[in-house]
């Protein structure tokens, strides 16, 4: 082979990775927070192909048709997205439990600042994103995320396309995502049952009680001391449900 065409296979290769890397580092957490430009997401994607291209079993592109190479770029994109937007899915239980925590201690704000989370969000959602972020690289997850995407060729191989296997678990990743976030919110749950039922006895008891000015402080100081025991638990079992998905890329 000249060297033409070497270098010509060795940059197609490249490419190739930067496709699936840079579509999956635009969405995972921690890499991919809205807080983080875009531009700058994509100059990491750019020295992290080029240091792992040749680790990633990709021969044989220069030798392909211009619209094989293309299709070829359109799947790594795809599979790039799909790795991307599911780990994004699976951490955004974490979001899903703050609001609900900020809902039943009466801390929501719609005009709260969105970090990494749906618009709408509430400060304690905020606040627990920011904080499995710090998480995420604390514990070195983000090296896990790194390993995964190159073992993802094991899984799907370049230019292979299963639309039903994605599918598929793009469902179970949001149903697993709705389950670990109701069942981090569900002490919250049953401690707001507990003090508006408790308010509402004394209501009846005593109707010139102004329950909201008394019931407020009560839920704000309930769910903020709750916050305080179980958001390290909240935590690590998000973190935790990532670093699993995460691992079943390992073979």
């Amino acid at each position: 082979m000249e060297l033409g065409e070497l270098l010509v296979a060795q940059a197609l290769a490249a490419a190739l990775v930067f496709a699936r890397f840079g579509a999956a580092l635009m969405f995972l957490p921690g890499f991919g927070e809205p807080s983080i430009p875009v531009r700058h997401r994509l100059l990491f994607a750019l020295a992290l192909s080029a240091a792992l291209s040749p680790l990633a079993p990709i021969e044989g592109a220069a030798q392909v048709s211009p619209i094989t190479l293309l299709a070829m770029f359109a799947t790594e994109i795809t599979i790039g997205l799909w790795i991307g937007t599911t780990a994004r899915i699976l951490f955004s239980a974490l979001g899903f439990a703050g609001y609900q925590l900020g809902m039943v201690a009466g801390l929501s704000n719609a005009f709260a600042p969105s970090q990494g989370s749906f618009e709408g969000s509430t400060l304690i959602a905020g606040l627990l994103l920011m904080a499995g972020v710090a998480l995420v690289f604390a514990t070195e997850l983000h090296h896990v995320m790194i390993r995964a995407l190159l073992d993802s060729y094991e899984l799907f191989p370049p230019g292979r396309l299963m639309l039903g296997d994605l599918a598929q678990q793009m469902v179970r990743a949001v149903a697993q995502s709705f389950y670990l976030g109701i069942s981090l919110a569900a002490p919250f749950y049953v401690l707001s049952l507990v003090l508006n039922l408790g308010m509402g006895l004394a209501n009846r008891a005593m109707p010139s009680l102004p329950v909201f000015f008394v019931a407020a402080p009560l839920l704000i100081v309930a769910g903020l001391a709750g916050l305080v025991f179980a958001g390290p638990a909240m935590l690590s079992g998000t973190v935790q449900a990532l670093a699993d998905w995460l691992i079943g890329f390992e073979f």
